[in-house]
């Protein structure tokens, strides 16, 4: 655990330089396109996920790329492919992905719809 948290607060100093550079901070469905690629290549802990996403927050990324980037980041998982292939087959292992890397979009935007409705 102690592991995972280091690990998420070296990722937390990357966020700023992230912006510096014009990774992020490119509008906001640029930023959750960009988010949702990111989060699929890492991988993250459920628990991690709101100290990382409070962080993001705090740089200046808007909302919608945030909750983009942790349902992909939480769902998707393209560094455990293999081995979620080698447990249920790849057929399966790539659609799952395919799936939940489109479903953090539409994730995204029904969540932060919905805070906004209310």
């Amino acid at each position: 655990m102690l592991g995972v948290m280091l690990l998420a607060g070296l990722l937390v100093e990357w966020i700023p330089q992230l912006i510096r550079h014009g990774i992020l901070g490119q509008g906001v469905w640029l930023d959750s396109l960009l988010a949702d690629v990111m989060g699929s290549l890492a991988v993250g802990q459920p628990i991690v996920s709101y100290l990382l996403a409070g962080e993001l927050q705090r740089a200046g990324i808007a909302l919608l790329p945030v909750t983009v980037f942790i349902v992909s980041w939480i769902t998707v998982g393209v560094i455990s492919l293999p081995v979620e292939a080698a447990a249920l087959g790849w057929r399966f292992a790539l659609w799952r992905n395919a799936v939940a890397f489109l479903l953090a979009l539409a994730i995204g935007v029904v969540t932060v719809g919905l805070l906004r409705a209310f």
